[in-house]
Parts: C-alpha cells; sequence; structure tokens
C-alpha cells in the first residue's frame, strides 16, 4: 500500500446550536423565579458570550443555566473559556465567555509532541487552526485517534476528514 492516508485534528463549534443554547438560557432567565425583578442578562456577540447580573452569585446561576442549556445541544464545555468577573456599570457584574474555535499554536505543538513521544510512524503538522496526521497505514492513523482521545489537551478534539 503505496498511497498515504490522512486526517485533521480540529476544534469545531457549531454556533448555531450556541446560539439556540444562549436564547434558551435567555428564556428560562425570564421565567425563574429567583431571577424576577433583577437586571440579569446573557447575550451572544460574535465568539463572545457576555453575563450582566448584580452579584457573582446570579453570575455563576446564570452560567449553570448556560451549561445546562448547552449540554443538552451537544456543545463541548472545553470550547468555552471563561473571563474574569468584573465590576461593571450600574453597580452590575459582568463576565465575559470567549468561544474558542480552532486549536491554538500552543495546543498543536502539545498535539504534535504526544504524537511524536508516542512513537507511532506517522507525520503531523500544524495547519493554521488545526492538525493533520498523515501516514501509510490506516491502523496507525486509528491508534493516533485512540491517544489522543486519552490525553486532555484542554481543547474538545475532533477528528475530521479521514483520506485513504
Amino acid at each position: 500500500m503505496a498511497s498515504n492516508c490522512s486526517f485533521d485534528v480540529v476544534s469545531e463549534v457549531n454556533l448555531q446550536e450556541v446560539d439556540n443554547a444562549v436564547n434558551q438560557a435567555k428564556k428560562e432567565l425570564a421565567q425563574r423565579y429567583d431571577f424576577k425583578g433583577s437586571k440579569a442578562d446573557i447575550d451572544l456577540d460574535k465568539d463572545e458570550i457576555k453575563i450582566v447580573a448584580e452579584d457573582e452569585f446570579r453570575i455563576k446561576n446564570i452560567i449553570d443555566i448556560l451549561q445546562s442549556k448547552m449540554v443538552k445541544r451537544s456543545i463541548p464545555l472545553k470550547s468555552l473559556d471563561y473571563g474574569k468577573i468584573e465590576p461593571g456599570s450600574g453597580g452590575l457584574e459582568k463576565q465575559v465567555i470567549k468561544i474558542q474555535r480552532g486549536i491554538s499554536k500552543e495546543k498543536g505543538k502539545d498535539v504534535v509532541a504526544a504524537i511524536k513521544t508516542s512513537k507511532i510512524k506517522v507525520q503531523a503538522q500544524i495547519m493554521d487552526d488545526q492538525v493533520r496526521v498523515t501516514g501509510k497505514n490506516k491502523d496507525d492513523l486509528q491508534a493516533v485517534i485512540q491517544l489522543l482521545k486519552e490525553k486532555d489537551f484542554g481543547v474538545e478534539l475532533q477528528f475530521t476528514n479521514f483520506r485513504s
């Protein structure tokens, strides 16, 4: 078998599902008794989720609601990067949650290093926000996928574009 096989390691988030989860969380906030009369709000703006509430406790409650909606919609919670809770205007507190899409250069280097230390006969290279793995044997590529699933790189990994 002279041809090379390959696949891409990516970290993708379906923004439509994120939007749906944020909208469901908004509806629940409007209906919950403990948030009646409060100035709690949650908004999606491009790749950021902005949360505003009176205090840190309510922000944590909103995050719990949001996480439960995201889990139901199969959105990986590892793709959320939580910012600091900061004081906002009008005595409110705010927090920005960034949605991570793609594999950063540092995480890509960690993935490549893990593949190289495994001694599996494949090549891995970083391409923009993904890692391409190539090898002569499909079984080696499947071993790499299994290896990467077992390790925690701090981002949710998906394996796409499998070619033989």
